[in-house]
Protein backbone atom coordinates (compact mmCIF):
# COMPACT_ATOMS: atom_id res chain seq x y z
CA UNK A 1 0.00 0.00 0.00
CA UNK A 2 1.41 3.30 -0.45
CA UNK A 3 2.77 5.33 2.34
CA UNK A 4 1.53 8.49 3.78
CA UNK A 5 3.42 11.11 2.68
CA UNK A 6 3.39 13.29 5.88
CA UNK A 7 2.76 12.11 8.97
CA UNK A 8 2.54 14.60 12.13
CA UNK A 9 1.64 14.59 15.75
CA UNK A 10 -2.21 15.17 16.62
CA UNK A 11 -3.57 16.46 19.36
CA UNK A 12 -5.93 13.76 20.34
CA UNK A 13 -10.00 14.52 20.10
CA UNK A 14 -10.24 14.49 23.82
CA UNK A 15 -7.54 16.91 24.43
CA UNK A 16 -8.77 19.56 22.01
CA UNK A 17 -10.37 22.51 24.56
CA UNK A 18 -13.36 21.88 26.30
CA UNK A 19 -15.04 24.34 24.70
CA UNK A 20 -14.35 23.35 21.07
CA UNK A 21 -15.73 20.24 21.57
CA UNK A 22 -19.07 21.64 23.10
CA UNK A 23 -19.44 23.18 20.03
CA UNK A 24 -19.19 20.44 18.25
CA UNK A 25 -21.78 18.58 20.95
CA UNK A 26 -24.15 21.48 19.78
CA UNK A 27 -23.71 21.86 16.16
CA UNK A 28 -24.62 18.08 15.67
CA UNK A 29 -27.41 18.29 18.33
CA UNK A 30 -26.18 15.37 19.91
CA UNK A 31 -22.93 14.23 22.16
CA UNK A 32 -20.08 12.54 20.88
CA UNK A 33 -19.35 8.99 22.39
CA UNK A 34 -16.97 8.05 20.47
CA UNK A 35 -14.10 8.94 17.94
CA UNK A 36 -11.12 7.34 16.04
CA UNK A 37 -8.13 9.39 15.73
CA UNK A 38 -6.73 10.04 11.85
CA UNK A 39 -3.14 10.12 11.56
CA UNK A 40 -1.56 11.37 7.92
CA UNK A 41 -0.86 15.49 7.37
CA UNK A 42 1.10 17.66 8.98
CA UNK A 43 -1.29 19.54 11.04
CA UNK A 44 -0.33 19.60 15.21
CA UNK A 45 -4.47 19.75 15.53
CA UNK A 46 -7.05 16.71 15.67
CA UNK A 47 -8.14 15.08 13.06
CA UNK A 48 -11.00 12.53 13.93
CA UNK A 49 -14.42 10.62 13.12
CA UNK A 50 -16.87 11.26 15.42
CA UNK A 51 -20.46 9.57 16.44
CA UNK A 52 -23.07 10.65 18.76
CA UNK A 53 -24.93 9.26 20.74
CA UNK A 54 -27.89 9.64 18.01
CA UNK A 55 -25.29 7.83 15.68
CA UNK A 56 -24.53 11.14 13.63
CA UNK A 57 -20.85 10.95 12.11
CA UNK A 58 -18.37 14.11 11.39
CA UNK A 59 -15.01 14.72 10.63
CA UNK A 60 -13.43 17.08 13.44
CA UNK A 61 -10.67 19.07 12.82
CA UNK A 62 -9.28 21.50 15.52
CA UNK A 63 -6.11 23.52 15.82
CA UNK A 64 -4.89 25.93 18.16
CA UNK A 65 -2.37 29.15 17.44
CA UNK A 66 -1.04 27.56 21.02
CA UNK A 67 0.34 24.26 19.16
CA UNK A 68 1.25 26.11 15.92
CA UNK A 69 1.09 30.00 15.25
CA UNK A 70 0.37 28.95 11.43
CA UNK A 71 -1.61 26.41 11.48
CA UNK A 72 -5.31 28.45 12.44
CA UNK A 73 -4.28 30.37 9.19
CA UNK A 74 -4.91 26.94 6.69
CA UNK A 75 -7.81 26.16 8.95
CA UNK A 76 -9.17 29.66 8.03
CA UNK A 77 -8.14 28.82 4.09
CA UNK A 78 -9.69 25.94 4.03
CA UNK A 79 -13.19 26.67 5.58
CA UNK A 80 -13.32 30.03 3.05
CA UNK A 81 -12.57 27.98 0.28
CA UNK A 82 -15.33 25.28 1.00
CA UNK A 83 -17.91 27.57 1.94
CA UNK A 84 -16.97 29.25 -2.00
CA UNK A 85 -17.22 25.66 -3.18
CA UNK A 86 -20.66 23.82 -1.30
CA UNK A 87 -21.36 20.57 -2.07
CA UNK A 88 -19.78 17.96 -4.27
CA UNK A 89 -19.02 14.39 -4.64
CA UNK A 90 -15.24 15.34 -5.18
CA UNK A 91 -14.70 16.97 -2.47
CA UNK A 92 -15.82 16.91 1.36
CA UNK A 93 -18.59 19.17 2.34
CA UNK A 94 -18.00 22.07 5.38
CA UNK A 95 -21.04 21.65 7.63
CA UNK A 96 -19.82 24.08 10.19
CA UNK A 97 -16.80 25.86 11.56
CA UNK A 98 -15.91 27.59 14.72
CA UNK A 99 -13.05 30.63 15.38
CA UNK A 100 -12.86 31.71 18.61
CA UNK A 101 -9.68 32.62 21.38
CA UNK A 102 -7.03 31.63 18.63
CA UNK A 103 -8.63 28.32 18.13
CA UNK A 104 -10.36 27.28 14.43
CA UNK A 105 -12.41 24.16 14.06
CA UNK A 106 -14.03 23.01 10.80
CA UNK A 107 -17.08 20.01 11.24
CA UNK A 108 -16.90 18.19 8.24
CA UNK A 109 -18.49 15.72 6.11
CA UNK A 110 -17.15 11.89 7.20
CA UNK A 111 -16.36 10.34 4.25
CA UNK A 112 -16.42 6.50 4.36
CA UNK A 113 -13.00 4.45 3.40
CA UNK A 114 -9.08 5.20 3.45
CA UNK A 115 -6.64 6.31 1.64
CA UNK A 116 -6.58 4.66 -2.09
CA UNK A 117 -3.36 2.66 -2.91
CA UNK A 118 -1.46 4.49 -5.35
CA UNK A 119 1.34 1.80 -6.24
CA UNK A 120 -1.82 0.26 -7.57
CA UNK A 121 -2.50 0.79 -11.45
CA UNK A 122 -6.06 1.20 -11.48
CA UNK A 123 -6.13 3.21 -8.03
CA UNK A 124 -3.27 5.34 -9.61
CA UNK A 125 -5.93 5.94 -13.14
CA UNK A 126 -8.55 6.86 -10.79
CA UNK A 127 -6.85 9.52 -9.46
CA UNK A 128 -5.26 11.00 -12.43
CA UNK A 129 -9.01 10.79 -14.14
CA UNK A 130 -11.07 12.58 -10.95
CA UNK A 131 -8.27 14.63 -10.87
CA UNK A 132 -9.15 16.04 -14.51
CA UNK A 133 -12.76 16.71 -13.78
CA UNK A 134 -11.36 18.80 -10.22
CA UNK A 135 -9.46 20.96 -11.96
CA UNK A 136 -12.63 21.24 -14.77
CA UNK A 137 -14.69 21.84 -12.04
CA UNK A 138 -12.41 24.43 -10.25
CA UNK A 139 -12.09 26.77 -13.55
CA UNK A 140 -16.01 27.31 -13.23
CA UNK A 141 -15.29 28.89 -10.05
CA UNK A 142 -14.12 32.95 -10.89
CA UNK A 143 -10.53 33.66 -9.59
CA UNK A 144 -9.37 37.12 -11.01
CA UNK A 145 -5.32 37.46 -12.22
CA UNK A 146 -2.87 39.37 -10.68
CA UNK A 147 -1.22 38.72 -6.96
CA UNK A 148 -2.97 41.03 -4.99
CA UNK A 149 -6.40 40.33 -6.59
CA UNK A 150 -6.50 36.60 -5.84
CA UNK A 151 -8.25 36.62 -2.49
CA UNK A 152 -11.27 35.15 -0.73
CA UNK A 153 -10.72 37.57 2.16
CA UNK A 154 -8.58 36.81 5.26
CA UNK A 155 -6.51 34.62 4.52
CA UNK A 156 -7.04 34.06 0.75
CA UNK A 157 -5.56 31.66 -1.30
CA UNK A 158 -2.22 31.04 -1.86
CA UNK A 159 -0.48 32.57 -5.38
CA UNK A 160 1.21 29.91 -6.90
CA UNK A 161 3.53 32.39 -8.71
CA UNK A 162 4.65 34.08 -5.40
CA UNK A 163 5.75 30.95 -4.98
CA UNK A 164 7.33 30.11 -7.61
CA UNK A 165 9.48 33.13 -7.46
CA UNK A 166 9.83 32.24 -3.70
CA UNK A 167 11.38 28.80 -4.86
CA UNK A 168 14.00 30.16 -7.34
CA UNK A 169 15.70 32.09 -4.99
CA UNK A 170 16.99 29.07 -3.42
CA UNK A 171 18.63 28.25 -6.39
CA UNK A 172 21.54 30.72 -4.77
CA UNK A 173 22.30 27.82 -2.50
CA UNK A 174 22.43 25.03 -4.92
CA UNK A 175 26.12 24.36 -4.07
CA UNK A 176 25.31 23.92 0.00
CA UNK A 177 22.68 21.18 -0.51
CA UNK A 178 23.56 18.13 0.54
CA UNK A 179 24.80 15.53 -2.37
CA UNK A 180 22.35 12.69 -0.73
CA UNK A 181 19.38 15.46 -1.61
CA UNK A 182 20.54 16.72 -4.90
CA UNK A 183 22.09 14.42 -7.96
CA UNK A 184 24.93 15.26 -10.36
CA UNK A 185 22.71 16.18 -12.85
CA UNK A 186 20.85 19.13 -10.67
CA UNK A 187 23.83 20.53 -9.63
CA UNK A 188 26.34 20.51 -13.17
CA UNK A 189 24.59 23.58 -15.06
CA UNK A 190 23.25 26.36 -12.26
CA UNK A 191 22.68 28.45 -14.75
CA UNK A 192 21.10 26.25 -17.60
CA UNK A 193 18.61 25.44 -14.49
CA UNK A 194 17.98 29.38 -14.06
CA UNK A 195 16.88 29.49 -17.57
CA UNK A 196 14.53 26.52 -16.86
CA UNK A 197 13.13 27.64 -13.92
CA UNK A 198 12.21 31.14 -15.58
CA UNK A 199 9.72 29.36 -17.57
CA UNK A 200 7.45 28.80 -14.13
CA UNK A 201 6.04 32.61 -15.21
CA UNK A 202 2.35 33.59 -16.39
CA UNK A 203 -0.93 34.65 -15.90
CA UNK A 204 -3.27 31.57 -16.36
CA UNK A 205 -4.98 31.79 -12.96
CA UNK A 206 -7.74 29.11 -11.53
CA UNK A 207 -8.38 27.87 -8.52
CA UNK A 208 -6.30 25.10 -7.42
CA UNK A 209 -6.15 22.19 -4.62
CA UNK A 210 -2.30 22.46 -4.55
CA UNK A 211 -1.92 19.74 -1.72
CA UNK A 212 -2.99 16.32 -4.12
CA UNK A 213 -1.61 13.73 -2.35
CA UNK A 214 -2.03 10.77 -0.79
CA UNK A 215 -2.60 11.42 2.84
CA UNK A 216 -5.28 14.45 1.06
CA UNK A 217 -7.41 11.70 -0.88
CA UNK A 218 -9.81 9.35 0.79
CA UNK A 219 -11.27 6.52 -1.72
CA UNK A 220 -14.47 5.95 -1.01
CA UNK A 221 -15.67 3.25 -3.45
CA UNK A 222 -14.12 1.77 -6.35
CA UNK A 223 -13.66 4.40 -9.04
CA UNK A 224 -14.00 7.23 -6.73
CA UNK A 225 -11.58 9.55 -4.90
CA UNK A 226 -12.67 12.36 -2.52
CA UNK A 227 -10.20 15.43 -1.98
CA UNK A 228 -9.70 16.61 1.55
CA UNK A 229 -7.82 19.06 3.08
CA UNK A 230 -7.88 22.21 1.47
CA UNK A 231 -5.87 24.39 3.66
CA UNK A 232 -3.15 25.30 0.72
CA UNK A 233 -5.97 26.31 -1.73
CA UNK A 234 -4.11 27.66 -4.36
CA UNK A 235 -4.56 30.70 -7.78
CA UNK A 236 -1.93 28.90 -10.17
CA UNK A 237 -2.34 27.36 -13.44
CA UNK A 238 -4.49 24.49 -14.34
CA UNK A 239 -1.17 22.22 -14.52
CA UNK A 240 -0.15 21.94 -11.24
CA UNK A 241 -3.25 19.64 -9.64
CA UNK A 242 -3.08 17.06 -12.89
CA UNK A 243 1.09 16.88 -12.07
CA UNK A 244 0.78 16.78 -8.30
CA UNK A 245 -1.86 13.79 -8.84
CA UNK A 246 1.69 11.94 -10.32
CA UNK A 247 4.25 13.03 -8.18
CA UNK A 248 3.70 9.66 -6.05
CA UNK A 249 5.49 8.54 -8.65
CA UNK A 250 8.06 11.26 -9.77
CA UNK A 251 10.81 8.38 -9.38
CA UNK A 252 9.48 6.18 -11.66
CA UNK A 253 9.67 6.80 -15.90
CA UNK A 254 6.07 6.01 -15.40
CA UNK A 255 5.95 9.69 -14.27
CA UNK A 256 7.18 10.68 -17.77
CA UNK A 257 5.03 8.46 -19.56
CA UNK A 258 1.74 9.58 -17.69
CA UNK A 259 2.26 13.72 -18.51
CA UNK A 260 0.82 13.65 -22.33
CA UNK A 261 -2.78 11.81 -20.28
CA UNK A 262 -3.34 15.27 -18.89
CA UNK A 263 -4.19 18.19 -21.52
CA UNK A 264 -2.99 20.88 -19.07
CA UNK A 265 0.46 19.49 -18.76
CA UNK A 266 0.12 18.54 -22.50
CA UNK A 267 0.14 22.05 -23.53
CA UNK A 268 2.54 22.96 -19.94
CA UNK A 269 4.79 21.35 -21.86
CA UNK A 270 7.93 18.92 -20.57
CA UNK A 271 10.84 21.82 -19.70
CA UNK A 272 7.82 23.53 -17.10
CA UNK A 273 7.05 19.98 -15.67
CA UNK A 274 10.99 19.90 -15.68
CA UNK A 275 11.43 23.17 -13.82
CA UNK A 276 8.80 22.21 -11.64
CA UNK A 277 10.62 19.60 -10.64
CA UNK A 278 14.04 21.02 -9.93
CA UNK A 279 12.64 24.60 -8.39
CA UNK A 280 10.47 22.32 -5.95
CA UNK A 281 12.98 19.78 -5.03
CA UNK A 282 15.90 22.64 -4.62
CA UNK A 283 13.86 24.53 -2.65
CA UNK A 284 12.64 21.86 -0.23
CA UNK A 285 15.79 20.92 0.14
CA UNK A 286 17.65 24.15 0.88
CA UNK A 287 14.47 25.09 3.71
CA UNK A 288 15.42 21.80 5.46
CA UNK A 289 18.89 22.62 5.92
CA UNK A 290 18.12 25.92 7.70
CA UNK A 291 17.29 24.02 10.73
CA UNK A 292 14.88 26.66 11.99
CA UNK A 293 12.28 25.37 14.75
CA UNK A 294 9.12 23.93 13.12
CA UNK A 295 6.75 24.73 16.17
CA UNK A 296 4.68 21.52 17.17
CA UNK A 297 5.77 19.85 13.92
CA UNK A 298 8.54 17.70 15.01
CA UNK A 299 8.57 15.40 11.70
CA UNK A 300 7.99 18.12 9.21
CA UNK A 301 11.79 18.49 8.49
CA UNK A 302 12.35 15.08 7.11
CA UNK A 303 8.85 15.10 5.01
CA UNK A 304 10.63 18.23 3.37
CA UNK A 305 13.99 16.33 2.80
CA UNK A 306 12.16 12.93 1.52
CA UNK A 307 9.77 15.32 -1.05
CA UNK A 308 12.80 16.94 -1.92
CA UNK A 309 15.18 13.87 -2.07
CA UNK A 310 11.84 12.54 -4.44
CA UNK A 311 11.82 15.14 -6.51
CA UNK A 312 15.12 15.96 -7.60
CA UNK A 313 15.36 12.27 -8.44
CA UNK A 314 12.93 12.89 -10.94
CA UNK A 315 14.43 16.17 -12.35
CA UNK A 316 17.99 14.13 -12.56
CA UNK A 317 16.36 11.89 -14.95
CA UNK A 318 14.69 14.47 -16.77
CA UNK A 319 17.67 16.25 -17.16
CA UNK A 320 19.91 13.67 -17.88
Amino acid sequence: MTARRAVGVRLPYPEVPARVRAWVDATLGSPVTSWVEQVGGMSPGCATRVVTADGGRAFVKAVGSVLNPDSPTLFRRERDVLTLLGEHPLWASLRAAYDEDGWVALLLEDVAGGHPDLTDDQQMADLLAATDRLSETLRGFAVPAGPRAVTLGDPGLIDVYERFRRWTTALDHLDELPADLAPAEVRRDPAGLRRLVALLAGDEVQLTHWDVRVDNLLRPAPGRIVFVDWGAAAAGPAWTDPLLARFERVEDPWFDDSLTLSPALAEAGDDVVTAFLVAFGVALAWESTRRHPDVGLPTLNEFRRSEARRALTGAARRLG
